[in-house]
């Protein structure tokens, strides 16, 4: 009896050893196919983080909270924040009363119009950012083809300042991020089912009233995708705001690019940058406990 014993635990012991080593080793072949894409990460993400709030926090040869302090102290910091953030959220505002139209429509059409549609919407994709920046300054520019037709056709007598100012750059920046609306919108609102709609209007429902109580709700997870999507791209944005801005419409972007270019002043513009990183993570947060994040970045 002992011996049999001895023999079931040693052959337990032995069942159930092996299987442990097995995962074990499947976990370490895991980690290092992981590896280099880990080392990628670490190397490309983590560091540059650490080095840009390291240079945050040195000044004149030591730490130093002083960056942090003119930027929560002097006005110019102030107005830029709160120019960037007006902005983002006009283009935002202004992308989704865009974008939204278009989405809907896309997600009832045929599958062969959607396409279309979509395809459309992604086109822009396939030029470069400053080359529809450069575009937009030669169609909004004083003798650019917008105004010359506002004059021709008796709206206007004379050039209207629609570049070097803050409403060209939120023209040029609603159609660049305006995809970035559409596409999450569109994940989301063919994921409805169209008999929920249908249900509606056999219970006696108008089409307005239908979309406003079945349609519209079921579509605000891609609605706060899209606007935080757009949002966070235009609190970052810089070659549009630059060209169409000219010089007048300064956003944080090109502030963090002044005091490397003009100051060499590394650690102001880090500074600037970490506190930007924390409101997008901020909103991300805010957001997440909304939605969750693969929602917000792929509508899922």
């Amino acid at each position: 009896m002992k011996t049999t014993a001895a023999h079931e635990g040693a052959f337990g012991h032995i069942g159930v050893d092996p299987s442990q080593r097995y995962q074990r080793r499947e976990q370490t072949i895991m980690l290092v196919l992981m590896l280099p894409a880990i080392l990628v990460v670490f190397t490309l993400l983590v560091v540059p983080m650490g080095w840009l709030f390291w240079q945050s926090l040195y000044a004149e040869g030591g730490f130093s909270l002083e960056h942090y302090r003119r930027i929560f102290s002097e006005g110019i910091y102030w107005n830029t924040f709160a120019l960037t953030f007006r902005i983002s959220f006009i283009v935002t505002l202004l992308a989704l009363l865009m974008g939204y139209p278009v989405a809907y429509a896309a997600s009832i059409l045929p599958q062969r119009w959607a396409m279309l549609v979509l395809a459309l919407v992604i086109l822009p994709f396939w030029t470069s950012v400053l080359v529809r920046a450069y575009a937009w300054l030669i169609l909004l520019q004083r003798s650019g083809v917008v105004n010359q037709t506002l004059m021709a056709s008796g709206i206007t007598d004379a050039p209207l300042p629609l570049v070097h100012n803050e409403l060209g750059t939120i023209i040029a920046t609603v159609h660049i991020l305006l995809p970035f609306m559409v596409l999450p919108l569109y994940a989301t609102m063919q994921k409805i089912p169209y008999d929920l709609m249908q249900a509606g209007a056999s219970l006696g429902g108008s089409p307005l009233h239908v979309f406003l109580r079945v349609f519209l709700p079921l579509s605000m997870s891609g609605v706060l995708a899209g606007m935080t999507l757009v949002f966070v791209l235009c609190l970052g944005f810089y070659i549009t705001p630059e060209l169409m801005g000219g010089g007048r419409t300064v956003m944080a972007s090109m502030l963090v690019s002044r005091n490397i270019q003009l100051y060499s002043d590394w650690g102001a513009a880090s500074a600037v940058s970490v506190v930007l990183l924390v409101c997008v993570l901020a909103i991300f947060y805010v957001v997440g406990r909304l939605i969750s994040l693969e929602k917000i970045l792929g509508a899922k």
